[in-house]
């Protein structure tokens, strides 16, 4: 019976109709990955909530960092990542995605950056401590001004959390850009962890650099400047993470971010997966989401319930109207 309701609804969606949204085409709950940093948060907490209240599935969120949650994607043990970020994708992604095993959905948002920063005041301004300092390569000059209290005569630099993409990435620019015997090469264990010791130095109104990404809520409560780097160059970039002594690196790319999803989910739920490839907003709509929930002191889960009910015009287009009616009521 549940056979022949997936084989109409996947012929009514090839058919570019509606099917109607009966029971939850999973006999298990949908498994979505629980990535530990905001934006990710808030994405699929948004997702969870369309699911449960619209489709009438349960939902797991498996927490975890990238790499092992890919690798699960890939086994059947997680379904959905809300995630993949396309510029500098985990390698676990590129070798499942080679075999067959994963594919991309929607775009959860097109724009994603990535860059090491400082804050505004430390640049420009009367008070400002390095007026010159507006390159990676003016850090050289500059360590002294992050000092490492437990590495004395080194600058601090704090690098994005162990076992991401980005710690391996930062690592071979510290030491392409000369800067790795001047800087101890400081990371999060997670990402709360991280940005902790960041907010806590700009709150004091103290030196720091950091590597950050957007959106997020901490580039848009802060009054940062992104360091310059030399232009993103294809060629150089591939070098760069090909190789375990680099002598030159560039800029991060700008990221088309994408859900990731396992194929054998998207085969056996096709309403599930018409709802992931239609979702996305944009990476300056994400960040007012997270801004504003910082404001107000509630979590990116509690912001996605916020968004859901006081944005419909946002969001309504992701589902059937039958869904999003669902989704309205249940909120």
């Amino acid at each position: 019976m549940m056979k022949a309701v997936l084989r109409t609804a996947t012929l009514l969606l090839g058919l570019g109709l509606a099917a109607p949204v009966l029971s939850c085409e999973l006999d298990r709950p949908l498994k979505i990955a629980g990535l530990d940093y905001d934006s990710a948060a808030f994405h699929t907490a948004v997702a969870r909530a369309v699911v449960e209240k619209g489709f009438g599935c349960k939902v797991e969120r498996v927490p975890g960092v990238v790499a092992p949650l890919v690798n699960g994607l890939a086994r059947g043990d997680v379904d959905v990542i809300m995630e993949i970020w396309l510029a500098n994708p985990v390698e676990a992604w590129t070798r499942a995605e080679a075999s067959g095993k994963v594919i991309p959905l929607g775009t959860t948002f097109p724009d994603a950056n990535e860059g090491w920063y400082v804050p505004r005041y430390l640049v420009e301004g009367a008070d400002a401590k390095a007026k010159d300092l507006k390159t990676v390569a003016d850090l050289k000059r500059h360590k002294a001004l992050f000092p490492d209290r437990e590495e004395p005569g080194k600058g601090r630099f704090y690098n994005c959390v162990a076992g991401w993409v980005c710690e391996g990435i930062n690592t071979k620019k510290l030491s392409a850009y000369g800067l790795a015997d001047d800087y101890n090469n400081v990371r999060g264990g997670s990402g709360e962890a991280l940005v902790a010791a960041i907010e806590a130095n700009l709150k004091r109104r103290q030196p720091v650099l950091f590597y950050y990404w957007s959106p997020s809520w901490l580039i848009g409560a802060y009054d940062l400047v992104k360091l310059g780097e030399p232009a993103f160059d294809p060629a150089i970039w591939a070098e760069l993470k090909a190789s375990d002594k680099p002598t030159r690196a560039t800029a991060y790319p700008v990221s088309k971010v994408v859900i990731g999803a396992n194929l054998a989910f998207t085969q056996a739920a096709p309403q599930l997966t018409s709802f992931f490839k239609n979702y996305g907003i944009s990476s300056a709509l994400t960040s007012q989401m997270l801004g504003d929930a910082r404001k107000a002191g509630i979590t990116p889960e509690e912001q996605a319930l916020r968004f859901l009910k006081d944005r419909p015009d946002d969001w309504r287009h992701w589902v059937t109207a039958e869904v999003a009616a669902k989704v309205q009521a249940g909120l």
